[in-house]
């Protein structure tokens, strides 16, 4: 993490961000992707690549998300209404295999009548019982759910780069991550344009720039991951919260998964 980064005005913030995503899609051409989860910086990710190209005549590119099998409902919707909004080309990567099984949160799902690529991405994360119990904010489940998928549609697809939103600020165990990570399995590369916006900086920005957002946000929620895993932990919009409280962002969330942000990256996780 660096200080000087985090401390630049706004303005020199979104040019940065710009030149990052401007210098991978010179470098990648049609394969570079964006990540996109339907939350605040994911889609400001998006807003800066889209006006990146209209400004530049570059080509949008195109988009990945994840359906992890606990999705809120409104964030399906604000995704449906940006895509059509925005002209959005949308991909979904999901683990088809135990979503066609429409398994509820707590849900048995036995590892032994899982296919061997499942079997053996349970066992990446250390896990040796016969079965778990459905939930795709757990450890577990964010790697069968999320990393998973996303790494085989990566790997399908020809994905040579992708962009994420994570955020220095956000977590510890990203406080050291670079603008770009190689990762081997598959092979591609990491690209975090936003690396040096503070949580105070994305509403800034989303705020300023009249930039759509999920209604969640309005109703008290800092953060968003799977419905069943996501709590609110105060009435107030996000915006209005404490936005110093680096630990409150994600409070909100499983704390078991956060416990192993550590492993779930080193996993491939975001």
């Amino acid at each position: 993490m660096d200080d000087s980064i985090l401390s630049l005005p706004l303005d020199d913030k979104i040019a940065l961000s710009q030149r990052i995503l401007a210098g991978t899609m010179d470098r990648f051409g049609d394969a570079f992707w964006l990540a996109w989860t339907g939350a605040k910086d994911s889609t400001l990710v998006l807003w800066l690549t889209r006006e990146l190209c209209r400004t530049t005549g570059r080509t949008m590119p195109r988009v990945l998300t994840i359906d992890e099998g606990d999705p809120f409902p409104e964030i399906q919707a604000f995704q449906k209404r940006l895509v059509a909004a925005w002209n959005l080309t949308l991909h979904v990567a999901a683990n088809q295999e135990i979503l066609d099984r429409r398994p509820h949160i707590g849900d048995y799902i036995d590892l032994g009548g899982l296919s061997e690529a499942t079997r053996a991405e349970a066992a990446r994360t250390g896990f040796t019982g016969p079965g778990f119990p459905f939930d795709p904010e757990s450890p577990l489940g964010n790697q069968l759910m999320k990393v998973a998928p996303m790494n085989a549609f990566l790997r399908d697809q020809g994905v040579a780069a992708l962009a994420t939103a994570i955020r220095w600020d956000e977590h510890p165990a990203r406080a050291e991550e670079l603008y770009e990570s190689p990762r081997e399995e598959p092979p591609h590369l990491r690209v975090h344009p936003i690396l040096h916006m503070r949580e105070a900086d994305v509403w800034a920005i989303t705020l300023g720039r009249d930039l759509p957002f999920c209604d969640l946000y309005r109703l008290g929620y800092r953060s968003l991951g799977t419905r069943t895993g996501t709590v609110r932990r105060s009435d107030l919009p996000a915006w209005e919260q404490d936005l110093t409280d680096r630990s409150g962002e994600r409070a909100g969330r499983d704390q078991d998964k956060e416990d192993a942000m550590e492993q779930l990256r080193a996993l491939g996780y975001m």
